[in-house]
């Protein structure tokens, strides 16, 4: 057998094959349209996936505001965050953040499954997440991929 042949394949910056993808979020339930764009923004379907490296896709996502969750989440579910000052806590559930940015619920799910270091900084800053069809990436001609399909 030659061992020569087989090479290991390491994509770097230079050697990843970087697409733009646009994922329509309408009537998607959050954490299963936040883990498979977290794929793609990972790049873990690629043949020369790199876990050190970022060799994902740009994926813009559209339609935010109508995303759905499963159960009683919408009422019972809580976003906390807290204002630096003593007492600060505050709490939010999913149907106020939805009516004030609903952009903040697809990038919270979607940062919350990408990597907890500089590699998940830097492929976070490869997410555009939209409200409404239009986006500003149309020179770009992303192809549309149907998340459901993808499994």
């Amino acid at each position: 057998m030659d061992t020569l042949s087989y090479k290991t394949v390491s994509a770097n910056a230079a050697t990843a094959d970087k697409k733009w993808v646009l994922v329509d979020a309408e009537n998607q339930v959050v954490g299963r349209l936040a883990s498979e764009v977290a794929n793609l923004l990972r790049g873990k379907y690629k043949t020369n996936f790199t876990p050190h490296a970022d060799c994902g896709d740009y994926v813009i996502v559209i339609n935010a505001e109508k995303i759905r969750f499963t159960g009683k989440k919408m009422t019972d579910k809580e976003y906390v965050r807290h204002t630096g000052y003593p007492g600060g806590q505050r709490f939010a559930t999913p149907i106020e953040v939805l009516d004030k940015k609903p952009v903040f619920i697809v990038e919270h799910a979607v940062k919350g499954m990408l990597p907890k270091n500089k590699l998940g900084s830097q492929l976070f800053r490869n997410l555009y997440v939209y409200v409404g069809s239009e986006h500003g990436h149309q020179a770009q001609q992303p192809t549309l991929i149907n998340v459901k399909e993808l499994k």
